[in-house]
């Protein structure tokens, strides 16, 4: 497994920023939102607002466990979720390095979630079973607070390794299954920045870590002078890129991305003892060969980029042996500046290198024929090779593809799945081959849109054996295969499956689909005939659950019973509606209403909540995703919260934009726009549930640069609210969202598409939020500032909030609390009263004019 991949319970997010930033934010923690307002904005309050109940009581409620299943299916991991931190957590000191945010303390992520305890139990039983909870370790100091970052089953699910966040470093622990004692294997000396901290050898002999070097000198102190300037020049070739943030900017941060960034692999076994493997090194990924005899190990090296984040730089990917010693080096790949922005670009030479499960030590990489540029003709795009131990000779061919490699799946000599697409047409191609049998021709088992999710066939389902093995799982006659969809979309709304593949003949039958008046997925398969499963379970009126479920008769046997974690919203539960815009394409949303309500109490004020998407077919566009039977409860800053006051709500309205054969989506992005915003609008006043004249519009990040289109190309709605947008194409002149074209390419596009080109028609009040320290490619706090600039100078209403020390989401309870409590505010003062949207324009003008100084 790479330690770079997506871990079991790994960062939920990596947040990124510059130190000097974020220490001013923390300075200012104590100052009012509102007065760092331009002059003109209302400077009545002060400090953080908190909204109203239930809403504070709710946002304090402990969040349920995250669960994992053990690789031999026998027992459940709990993992207890933290509540939102504080600001005074948020605004801690952090660093902004090669797009990559940390806290330079622990040499961890910065603003990473953690979990603050842990138990095991049986997957047997009942909801009354008794949780194992861990006897600690004696050594730690009393009251030692446990902040999980990660957690990792071994491969024969006997023993759990977990990454524990303290106040200077990150420390590994061993929590033995069958003594139940946890143990600290190594102090705080995990190196986390990459997310790449440990990993379990296949064999169960020990582990592979990455940690901190032990004779590191104290952090470099950047020079009070300035050495010389700061160069940098044009190549050969055009080097696009879209907007990063966090980029090297000077020598000095590539002194400190070397002195942060450098680790030192070891090798441990679990009674503590650690080995040094090779020298230290910018480690982004350490992979252990199934045998367990070899690592594949990348590294980074200079040049660095002040262009492009560190995935880019210079990589050496190279085996290893169990001594730490070079065994070969597989690539060394150049700096990566001049891809270009279409998303089916790769960059040339190996990429994806990794092992093949099934084998004892053989390398897997996709290779691009097409020289990583989707506009070069070619009649085949990617080629996969592989190469065995011990790495002798030239690597052989598995097979060439039309499209680009997209996954891998390995099962035996006989059986393999390979997986490609192509974003530009939205095609999806899944082929069955016999990799150790050249001779035998590989076929197709699915062809495919990635757009068409009614017949999605779901994903082949895989398990990871005692040996570390991740191999597709398979009946044991090894004819059959498990498709597994925990969507299953169809026009009346999710409905999950689970289907056995005859991988001989490619047919499928359904052994289960999710019906009635609950949600319920499959979560695990637990034997290789699937004969029992683990499901979740959840209604309207019922939390998220567990159960096993027999499938031969249908009984099931519920394994936990999590309260429901917000009470005050029982009985709140969606309505899907369906509805047709003016050039004939389907839509659907879902629909809210406060609890209590009913139709005879007369039409609501209401949220439209919506972010826009983009598709190659109206049939596509038109299909409905999500479900009217799962529990809804809302948390962190979720427009849910509106139900609460009195507000009807319409959340992810379809607003699709499509773009057939030739035509590209945006083509016509604002016409489209307008028609499937009109379409909503007029949906819910043929339901007699909302008054056309009390109808807010509202998003978040591409949601939020919807919001400003409609409020400047329509008068359909009464209030806006944008929070962490772009408005001004023009900034992100190398593609947004799913654009793939520059700005020079398509400037005509860039420009209709940005509200900020017409701030001046935009005279309906807006609230506009963002956080100060947005590390999102596009989205920063200056597109933010400068659209309230520019409705302020056009006479327009709007109001600017900033959010100390926040990201792209928002995560501090004090900044939950407040975003809420002015979206509250706001819909109160500009859409639940009744009176005409002239009048509201009228007074809205008027308030704007009387701020002036």
């Amino acid at each position: 497994m790479s330690l770079f991949s997506t871990r079991m319970f790994g960062w939920f997010s990596m947040l990124f920023s510059s130190w000097w930033f974020r220490l001013g934010a923390a300075l200012s923690l104590t100052m009012s939102i509102t007065s760092q307002l331009p002059a003109g904005a209302r400077s009545d309050e002060s400090g953080y607002r908190q909204p109203p109940e239930p809403i504070a009581s709710i946002l304090d409620a402990p969040p349920p466990p995250a669960i994992s299943v053990s690789p031999d299916r026998t027992r459940l991991l709990y993992l207890e979720r933290r509540g939102l931190p504080t600001i005074a957590e948020l605004a801690a000191p952090e660093l902004g390095l090669a797009g990559v945010r940390i806290n330079p303390r622990a040499n961890a992520p910065s603003r990473v979630s953690t979990f603050i305890d842990y138990a095991v139990r049986p997957l047997i039983g009942g909801p009354d079973t008794p949780l194992i909870r861990p006897q600690r370790d004696p050594d730690d100091p009393p009251g030692t607070d446990h902040r999980i970052l990660s957690a990792q089953w071994a491969p024969d699910g006997r023993r759990i390794l977990l990454a524990i966040l303290e106040d200077h470093g990150v420390s590994l622990r061993l929590f033995d299954l069958e003594s139940g004692r946890e143990r600290r294997l190594i102090g705080p000396r995990l190196n986390a920045v990459f997310g790449a901290e440990f990993d379990f050898l296949p064999d169960g002999s020990g582990f592979v870590a990455l940690l901190v070097p032990e004779d590191r000198s104290p952090a470099p102190e950047r020079p009070s002078t300035p050495t010389g300037p700061i160069i940098q020049q044009t190549g050969d070739k055009p080097a696009p890129g879209r907007t990063y943030q966090d980029l090297l900017k000077d020598p000095f941060d590539e002194i400190l991305f070397e002195y942060y960034f450098t680790s030192q692999l070891v090798f441990g076994d679990f009674e503590g003892h650690l080995t040094p493997l090779g020298p230290p090194g910018l480690f982004t990924s350490v992979e252990p060969s199934p045998n367990s005899q070899y690592l594949l190990v990348e590294r980074l090296h200079r040049p660095f980029s002040y262009l492009v984040p560190a995935g880019r730089f210079p990589t050496c990917v190279e085996v290893w042996n169990r001594r730490g010693e070079l065994v070969k080096q597989v690539a060394d790949l150049p700096l990566r500046e001049t891809i270009p922005v279409s998303f089916d670009a790769v960059a040339e030479g190996p990429r994806g290198v990794t092992w093949r499960e099934d084998a004892e030590a053989t390398l897997v990489w996709a290779e691009a024929l097409d020289g990583g540029d989707p506009e070069v003709p070619a009649e085949k795009r990617d080629r996969v090779r592989v190469w065995s131990a011990p790495f002798e000779g030239e690597p052989t061919t598995l097979i060439d593809l039309e499209y680009r490699r997209a996954g891998l799946l390995w099962c035996r000599g006989d059986l393999a799945i390979v997986t490609e697409d192509w974003f530009k047409t939205r095609r999806n191609r899944t082929w069955i081959l016999a990799p150790d049998h050249p001779d035998i021709p590989p076929r197709v088992l699915f062809d495919r849109s990635s757009e068409d999710r009614y017949n999605d066939p779901g994903r082949l389902v895989a398990t990871l054996r005692p040996d570390g093995r991740r191999l597709l799982m398979t009946s044991t006659d090894g004819r059959f295969a498990y498709l597994n969809n925990p969507s299953g979309a169809t026009p009346e709304g999710s409905r999950p499956f689970l289907d056995r593949l005859d991988l001989q003949t490619g047919q499928t039958e359904r052994l289960w689909r999710n019906q009635g008046d609950c949600f319920e997925q499959v979560v695990a398969i637990l034997d290789p005939e699937a004969t029992q499963v683990l499901i979740s379970r959840e209604s309207p009126l019922e939390p998220t659950n567990y159960h096993l479920l027999t499938l031969a008769d249908g009984q099931t046997t519920r394994l936990t019973d999590f309260p429901d974690p917000a009470p005050q919203l029982a009985g709140i539960k969606p309505e899907l509606i369906r509805y047709t815009r003016d050039d004939g394409v389907e839509l659907n949303a879902k629909l809210y209403l406060p609890p209590g309500y009913d139709k005879s109490q007369g039409p609501l004020p209401f949220l439209l909540w919506a972010y826009p998407r983009e598709f190659k077919s109206a049939a596509a566009a038109g299909q409905v995703s999500g479900s009217p039977h799962v529990f809804v409860r809302p948390s962190g800053d979720s427009p849910l919260f509106l139900l609460t006051q009195g507000y009807g709500l319409l959340d992810g309205p379809a607003m699709p934009i499509i773009g057939e054969g030739d035509e590209e989506p945006n083509d016509r992005y604002i016409e489209q726009l307008v028609a499937s915003a009109k379409a909503a609008v007029d949906k819910l006043v043929e339901l007699g549930v909302a008054d056309r004249d009390r109808i807010a519009i509202g998003g978040h990040s591409y949601g939020a640069f919807m919001t400003a289109n409609l409020l400047a190309h329509s008068d359909l709605f009464r209030a806006g609210i944008a929070r962490s947008g772009a408005y001004n194409r023009t900034l992100t002149p190398f593609g947004f969202q799913a654009e793939e074209r520059t700005f020079w390419q398509a400037r005509d596009v860039y420009i209709q598409m940005s509200p900020f080109t017409y701030a001046d028609r935009i005279k309906v009040p807006l609230l506009l939020i963002h956080g100060q320290a947005d590390n999102n490619p596009g989205t920063f706090p200056l597109q933010t500032e400068r659209f309230y600039a520019a409705i302020k100078g056009t006479g327009g209403h709007a109001r600017l909030v900033l959010l100390p020390a926040e990201s792209h989401g928002y995560r501090a309870r004090e900044s939950v609390g407040h975003v809420l409590w002015e979206m509250i505010d706001w819909l109160d003062r500009h859409v639940k009263p009744t009176r005409s949207p002239n009048a509201a324009t009228s007074q809205a003008r008027e308030e704007t004019s009387s701020s002036e100084p």
